[in-house]
Parts: C-alpha cells; structure tokens; sequence
C-alpha cells in the first residue's frame, strides 16, 4: 500500500468513526429517555376549586436542609439558629411541609417544567440551554384565567410562548444584571439578593398600579390566577460562594423576608383569605456550588404549602415520617409529607378548580387515602375523591393517546395487559376499572374509592413506562451490533492483508443478505413511522459487518489455516482478549473509583518494568526505570486528591511556579548540551536548535506565564474580597489567554526535534492552568507532561530492536505488543480528563475559574472555557503519541489504529449499565458516564489527528537523524 492510499484509508476510517461515534450518543436517548411531550389529550377539571389564586415561590438553588435544620450555619460567627423563621413558623402553626424530589438533569428549566407543567423535561431541550421550549406543552399557567409572572430571563419566557396569547404577563431584569462576581447590578444593590427584592418591588408596584387601572385590577381580582415569584439569588449566591457560606445564609434570609413581605403584600391588596401558597425550589445544589446531576443535595428541594384549602401542621405519624436526613430539622413532632416535583402541577391545579396540565404526569399528594395529603376541602372526603379520580382520568387519557398511537404504529404490537386485558363486557379493563371507581363513589366508600384510584394512577404510569421503553430492547440489540461491527471494520485496518480473495459469488451472496436485512429493517421504522434516527442506527452494522465479511473473515480464516499449532493459537487469541476486557472493565470501574487510575499508575510504574522490560534494558538504562517510576507515582497521586476543592490562590501559584520550572528544566538541558547527559535529555533536549533561540523562546512564552500569575492573583483577590472583577483585569486575562494559546501554532520558528515542539505547546497552554485554575491543575498539567515524555523514551528504549526492524520494512507489521501501547493510550486519555479533580458527571466542574474571565452569566461561553481547560492535556498527549509513532518507525496513525478496534468495549458497559430507574444518583452518573466515555473515546480519533498535524514538518525534519538517535 501506497503512502498516500495509506494516508486516504486513515482518513475515511476516521471520518466514518467520528460520524458513527457522534450519531450514536444519540442513541441513548433514543433508548432511554423519549420526549413525554404528545397532543391529542382531552383534559380533565380539578373540581370547583378551593381558592381564588395560587401565589408560587420558588427560590432557585435552594437546598432543603439549609433551610430547615437549625444551627445550619454555625461555622458562621453571630449566626441564627433558625435562618428561616417566617417559614419555620408557618410550618410548625398553619401548614404542611416535606421534600420535593427532582429528577435529573437538576437545572432550572427541567425543575420548573415539572412543578409547573407536572412532566419531566423532553431531553432535547439541552440544546437549547434550557431555556426555549423545543416542544410546547400545557402548563398550570396556560389553563389559568391570567397568570402574572416576575423574575429570570432565562425561566419566564418559556412558560409565556406557546400559551394562550396574552394569558401570561412576565416581568424580568437584563441577562446582564445576572453578575456571578458581585451578585448583580441591578438598582443600588451590591449582592446577589437584589435579585430578588427586585421581584418583590415589582409585585408591590403591579398592586400599586391596579388602583388607576381598572382592567389590571379586574384581572387580578378574578379568580383562577396565578403568581409566580422566580428568587434567582439564591443559585447565584451558591454559585459564586456556594452554599456552606455566609451569603447563601444572608440570602436565605431576605428569601424569608420576602416570603413575609409577599403575604403582606396579598393581604392588604385583597383583604380576604382565598390566596394558596406554595413555597419551593427547582433543584438544590452541591456543596461545591453547582447543580445538574443526581447529587442527593441537588434532587432535595424545600416544600411548604399554606392559605386557602391548604391543611394545617398534623403530629408525626408512627413509624415517623423523619429520616436521618431530616433529624437535624429539629421539627419532628411534624408531619413530612414528602412528594415528587411534577406532583406540584396538579396540586396547583386542584387548589385552583383548573384543568390538569394535559402533558402532566404528577399525582395529586392526595389521590392515596393511607398517608395525609396537602388538601383541605370545604367539601372533605368526597372532594379529595373526585380530585383524585379526575387526576387519573386525566394521566389514563394521557396513557390512551400514546397507546392509540403506538398500536396504529407498531406491527404485532401487544398492549399493557392490566389495562388493556378485554373483559366479558367486551370493555378494556381501564375503562371497567373507571366505571368500579365511580360506584364506590355513588355509593360514598371514599376510602376504598382513592384506593382503587390511587391503584389505577399507579398502573396508568406504569403503562406509559411500557409504551415509552416498548422499543429499548430492539433498539439495546442493535447499538451493541453495532459497536461490535465498529471494532470488527476498525480491526481491518491492522489485520494482514488476506492471500485468499473472495470469490465473486460470496461476495454478491453477502451484500445482498445485507441489503435484504437492511431493507427489512427500513420496511418495518417506515411501517410504524420510527424516528429518522432508527434508519441510521440499523445501516452503521449492516455496513461494518458486510465490510467484515467481505475483507477480515478471510484473513481469519487465513491465519488460523497457517498456524501450525492451533489449539496454542486460539488460546493466545483468547488470553490477549481476556486481558483487553478486563483492563477496559477496570477503566470502566474507575469512574466510580477514582484510586483505580492511581493503581494503573502503579502497574505501569513498577510492574512493568521489572515484569516486562528486557534485563539488557535495565542494566544499560539504569536511570530510565527509576525516573519513569517515580514519574508514574508523582502523577498517581492527583486522581487521589479529593475532588471537592476550594480556591486555593497559594497552588494555583505553586502550579505555575512549577510550568515555569520544567520548561526551564528542559531550557537548560537543552543549552547545556552536556554528553553526560544524553541518555535521559533525548526526550527533553532541543536537538541542533540554536541554545539562544531556545532561551529566548523560552523567555517569550514564559513572560506569558508570569503575566497570568500576576493577573490571576489580582482577580482572585478581588473577587474573594467581592470586590467584582476589574475590567483590566477581565481584558488583561482575555489577552494573555489568547495570545500564549494561539503562539505555538503562528511562530514560524524551526523546531529540529519533537520535544522541541512539545515544549513549545506545553509553556504555550501553560497559561491555561493558570488563569483558569481553582487548585492543582497547575501542578498535575507539569507531572502529566512530564510523565508522557518519558513514556517516549522508554517505549524507544524497549523497543529498540523493532524500531530498526521496522525502519528497514518501511510498513507496518502488528505486534502484540501494539495492544499494550493502545491500552495505555487509552489510560492516558482517561487521566488527562480525570487527573485534573473532575468527575463523572455534569456538574462536577468549578465555575470560579471562569469568574476571572466571564463574570455575567452565559452558560455556552463558561462552557466553552471549561472544556478549552479540558483540552490541553490532550494537545500535549496527541503530540507525544504522533512523536511515539514515529519513534518506533510506524506509518503515521498504526499505533491509533490498534487503539480503534479497543475503544468501544467501555462504550458498550456504559450503554447497558445506562438506566433510567433508581436513584436520581444512579441515572444521573449513568447518563454521564456514557456520554463521557462516548465523548472521549470520540476525542481519541482528533487527538492523534491533530498530533500528526501540529507535529509533522518536526518530526520530518528530524526523521533522517531519528534512527540514530534510537539506543
């Protein structure tokens, strides 16, 4: 094979990974997660009502046990012990309380779809931030007679399209005055709290404006309205300082006064006693101030209910309705009344006499007759009865569209047999099981009538669970076809090539099974109207499976014929196997358990070499063994670390004292060009680079360091003292960050060597580690480069033999030794991402970083900032595995090529170990943990892609002088 054809066969193969790879992220939705989101119902009313108006609260960020448990900021001095007295009151003398569970993701708009419209969020809304509606869905504001609105930008205005025009009024400030480092900007206030008095002057003057508008005051003097209160501060505060803090504790306070003030507020414009209110929060948050994931502290939100047709406080139930969770509340001679988040929906509903949002899925707290509920109707018993039973009606007509829809769909569908099993009447047993419930209620048993509804509500949900995962298994069969046909097609590119040619007839027999097969498939989405995506996920395996066929079974098949011994055969075949699956399912562990990746650096560092290594190697290279040793423990340490930290200006500065320090290291070697010390300085020296342009390289790049040292210091300190951020300081850090970045790749000086290169990049993105660093992100940057380097020169070292085997052959022969080089690629990838105090989940990254560079809330650019700090350890690693390759005299991407065929065996684990049950922890790390992986191993094929690039006119310099440098 030809260089360039070579070249052309690398490309496609990586072009067709990363497309496959991309699409099929997508598929875990696909199997887990549809969009809730159908029309067509007919909605049902929550009776009569019990009050004229509903007033929602909802503090963003909010956690319940920050709120409720007293003494909750003792290690703050002069700290009350209830922080929250106004609502404490309320719960111990007028109202009822409890937890409100989220679901992930744990963000403001998935929060507020469920308590408004009683549904869990269409996961497809990501893309769009959250914040504009990618599907429209009903809503307690919708089937409201007007509904006034104040707070976010970010959270208004998706409630307000795709309502009944002119239904929603919203009043909210400027994205701009949403500033992370001093709270807000907003009127004369200097912390986040101004976002929220601002909601309250808002409302205050809406009242005040009613007296000279006599249509205003007849909108909210009419009944069936809705008032929602969105506080942002809160998650603003926790954001900036997090939670455990003075001002999250100042904040929850003027929340408390603003509640007091709201009830005051009702009172004296109205002068009656039908208002409801509802106090809770969207998601909580973490203790290192983010949200998003299943984290415990983010899925426990606050819920106190009080007013008109809302019951009193009632004593604690035996066994208690307290947990270990809630001891430290000191409220347990209360009742907790625990309810999921999209149960709100329909209790809003119900207080009101509205429609039951179409599109909710909640259960009224008081649809089940053994534990109390929140209501308190005039009419009692017999209320609660048909409030329930309207609620199921309403999830039943909810359930009736989808089945309707699968059936007309789906070829040989079978229904959900407990409601859909035929009786003798000729009737589906849900609508003989409604037509059970409304005896029981002419015949007034109310209990066994919210019994058997509370049963049907229970079975309806379990029904839409059927019909939203009635294609997971087909769709399980197919993604894992097809990661293994990847793996298989991918293995084509490092097989030898096959003597034996298939014949003209097997080859038309196989691609028209495949083309029958693949038609087959399409025949059946088209028939039941499948998602675009269905046709995509089923053509990827045919295609690799047929190419399999066509070019790798008679290699196979080749191979085994050759060998003479073919038991032994097999049984190595089966052993490198079973070492690949294990050491994948290892990585695949360490998700959970972060020590893992410190044990691999053990096994690397020191099983090896002394397991592994030719003898003549450690007695020649005595120093290599012991510096790649210590280099392995050094970087181990760093995924030991904990990974809830806190800004620590001291190691942002040891960090980059430390860049400066290797970088001048190597500067020093390098113009020093002492033959003692040769050995060891080959994968550090500069070659015949002149040693003045190698100090004066290194003092430009370094000047960029010390510059973002100074810079980073300044913010830091001023955003602690909550100063905000200078705009020379913001100007200053956008500048240096732009400049050391882009440098590396503009510089039109000459590098003679690899490590020339490298070092380049290495102090280039040194920057990075510094301005947007909380902690030792500095200091694992300057170990995991260092440790890289070395991993050259002893897979060099090691190999020496192969690589002038291999520069005389002039192609590419597999060794078996090429899937150990492949695994550790693999674990570096891993550590690079993880070596850095990040873990598996969406909300595990620190945002005060960003603060020095974007101090008013734009969720993309923070995000893109966190992920540019993800990708330099990867600059370094793709141009070390591009020098790595070319060290060892391979065509440009071999050693990739073998890493290819192994990388989705921990994509697959995390495809089935994905669920959507359990936990919010569970579902949220397994939504995670997938997509990283996926991500991940996606970003293997760029990283080697832009290695080749950023270092091939070096290493094609270098390449006639190469070999002799090999030991």
């Amino acid at each position: 094979m030809t260089v360039s054809s070579h070249h052309k066969s690398v490309l496609k193969l990586l072009t067709l990974g990363l497309i496959f790879h991309v699409v099929f992220i997508a598929s875990v939705f696909d199997c887990y997660f549809t969009s809730p989101v159908v029309h067509g119902m007919l909605p049902r009313r929550a009776g009569p009502g019990e009050a004229k108006r509903v007033v929602l609260i909802v503090g963003d960020g909010l956690r319940a046990d920050l709120l409720f448990s007293a003494n909750a900021f003792s290690f703050v001095p002069s700290s009350p012990k209830i922080v929250a007295p106004y609502l404490r009151n309320i719960i111990q003398t007028r109202g009822a309380f409890g937890l409100s569970h989220t679901r992930v993701p744990t963000e403001s708009r998935p929060g507020h779809v469920a308590i408004i419209g009683g549904m869990y969020e269409d996961v497809s809304a990501v893309t769009k931030g959250w914040k504009t509606n990618p599907v429209h869905f009903d809503s307690v504001f919708n089937q409201s007679s007007h509904t006034f609105s104040f707070g976010s930008p970010d959270i208004l205005p998706m409630f307000a399209q795709g309502a009944t025009p002119g239904k929603v009024d919203t009043w909210s400030y400027d994205e701009e005055d949403e500033d992370f480092t001093k709270g807000t900007k907003v009127q004369n206030y200097c912390n986040a709290t101004a976002l929220d008095t601002w909601v309250l002057d808002q409302l205050q003057t809406l009242f005040q404006n009613a007296s000279s508008n006599d249509l205003l005051d007849s909108e909210l003097r009419a009944d069936k309205v809705v008032f929602f209160l969105h506080l942002l501060g809160l998650d603003t505060t926790g954001h900036s300082y997090r939670p455990h803090s003075k001002e999250y504790m100042n904040n929850i306070q003027v929340v408390d006064s603003i509640v007091r003030q709201t009830e005051e507020l009702f009172s004296n414009f109205y002068h009656d006693e039908e208002t409801s209110f509802i106090f809770t929060a969207d998601h909580g948050m973490s203790k290192i101030g983010n949200h998003g994931d299943g984290d415990p502290d983010n899925t426990r939100t606050p819920l106190i209910a009080w007013g008109r047709g809302i019951r009193g406080p009632l004593p604690d139930t035996i066994p208690s309705s307290h947990d270990e969770y809630s001891r430290p509340w000191q409220l347990d001679d209360f009742l907790r009344r625990d309810v999921e988040q999209a149960d709100l929906a329909p209790l809003m509903a119900a207080l009101l006499g509205i429609n039951y949002p179409v599109n909710s899925v909640g259960i009224l707290p008081d649809a089940d007759p053994t534990q109390p509920g929140y209501l308190l109707p005039r009419e009692g018993e017999s209320a609660l009865v048909r409030l329930a039973l309207a609620n199921a009606e309403s999830i039943l007509e909810h359930y009736r569209v989808k089945h309707e829809s699968k059936a007309a769909q789906t070829i040989l569908y079978k229904g959900f047999e407990p409601l859909e099993e035929v009786g003798r009447d000729g009737k589906p047993s849900r609508v003989s099981w409604l037509s059970k419930i409304e005896r029981l209620i002419s015949d007034e048993r109310w209990f066994e009538a919210r019994r058997e509804t509370a049963e049907l509500i229970k079975v309806t949900l379990q029904g839409l669970r059927y019909l939203e995962t009635y294609n997971r298994v087909l769709i399980r069969i197919i993604v894992m076809t097809a990661y293994l046909g990847w793996s298989a097609y991918a293995s084509l590119s490092i097989l030898p090539p096959s003597a034996s040619l298939v014949s003209d007839r097997q080859r038309i027999t196989i691609r028209l099974a495949t083309a029958i097969i693949l038609a087959i498939f399409w025949a059946l989405f088209t028939a039941e109207r499948a998602p675009w995506t269905f046709y995509v996920y089923v053509t990827f395996p045919c295609y690799f499976w047929q190419q399999f066929a066509l070019r790798g079974v008679p290699i196979v098949v080749q191979q085994f014929k050759s060998s003479d011994r073919r038991g032994p055969f097999i049984g190595r075949v089966l052993f490198h196997l079973v070492i690949v699956v294990v050491v994948l399912q290892c990585m695949v562990a360490a998700y959970t358990y972060r020590s893992l990746w410190s044990i691999g650096f053990l096994v690397m560092g020191i099983l090896w070499p002394y397991a592994s290594w030719p003898s003549h190697v450690r007695s020649q290279h005595p120093r290599l063994p012991l510096s790649w040793m210590s280099s392995c423990l050094v970087t181990g340490i760093f995924p030991l670390l904990s990974v809830n930290k806190k800004e620590d200006l001291y190691m942002i500065m040891c960090g980059g004292t430390m860049i400066l320090a290797v970088g001048a290291g190597c500067t020093r070697l390098a113009s020093n060009g002492a033959p003692k010390a040769a050995k060891l300085s080959e994968i550090i020296q500069v070659g015949s680079c002149k040693w003045r342009y190698v100090v004066y390289s290194f003092v430009s790049k370094a000047s960029f360091i010390l510059l973002a040292m100074t810079v980073t210091a300044s913010s830091v300190k001023s955003l602690q003292a909550k100063q905000g951020l200078p705009i020379t300081n913001q100007t200053s850090a956008w500048v240096i960050l732009a400049v050391s970045s882009i440098y590396p790749f503009i510089s039109k000086a000459q590098h003679n060597t690899p490590t020339s290169r490298i070092l380049s990049l290495f102090l280039g993105f040194g920057v990075c580690f510094v301005i947007l660093s909380i902690s030792v992100e500095g200091l694992f940057y300057a170990a995991f480069t260092c440790n890289l380097l070395l991993w050259i020169e002893v897979e060099a070292t090691v190999q020496s033999n192969r690589a002038e085997t291999t520069s005389q052959n002039q192609g590419y022969e597999f060794h078996t030794d090429d899937i150990r080089i492949a695994l550790f690629f693999l674990f570096f990838v891993q550590v690079a991402f993880f070596g850095t105090g990040n873990v598996a989940s969406i909300s595990s990254f620190y945002l005060e970083p960003v603060y020095r560079l974007v101090p008013i809330f734009n969720p993309f650019l923070m995000a893109a900032l966190l992920i540019f700090k993800i990708v330099a350890p990867y600059v370094i690693l793709s141009a070390v595995f591009a020098t790595l390759n070319a060290r060892l005299h391979l065509p440009p991407f071999s050693l990739f090529l073998v890493a290819l065929t192994l990388t989705d065996g921990m994509t697959m684990a995390f495809f089935l170990n994905v669920t959507d049950t359990g936990s919010w922890l569970e579902i949220g790390q397994s939504i995670s943990f997938f997509c990283i992986t996926s991500l991940l191993l996606v970003w293997s094929a760029g990283i080697c892609t832009a290695g080749e690039y950023l270092m091939v006119d070096t290493l094609l310099f270098h390449k006639s002088t190469a070999s002799r440098k090999l030991e």
